[in-house]
């Protein structure tokens, strides 16, 4: 059964963009959304995932939890999704520079 998601995305190649736009509508610049199979909706967000590049982006769909949506991440980002107690939370890091250093 299709159900709505959302994907934003932040410095990400043009040609992800366009990928993205033949199955959902780009409603501001870089934030895609869409009612697709979840298929349809992981094949994207295998896609998305492997050409982010220096970018990021994360994809937000429906799922059987208590908050009702599940999150994905990819690529670099000062917001990371932790999961608590079930919950997902984001934890903002210091700065991106900072984490690159410590890795």
């Amino acid at each position: 059964m299709p159900s709505m998601v959302v994907i934003a995305t932040t410095a990400v190649p043009d040609t992800l963009r366009g990928a993205l736009s033949r199955w959902t509508i780009e409603v501001v610049p870089g934030i895609f959304v869409g009612t697709v199979s979840a298929r349809v909706r992981d094949q994207l967000w295998d896609a998305a995932s492997q050409v982010v590049g220096d970018g990021a982006a994360v994809l937000i769909h429906p799922a059987a939890n208590e908050q009702g949506f599940a999150l994905r991440t990819a690529g670099a980002r000062r917001r990371q999704p932790v999961d608590f107690d079930g919950l997902t939370l984001i934890r903002m890091a210091a700065s991106l520079h900072a984490k690159n250093l410590q890795s």
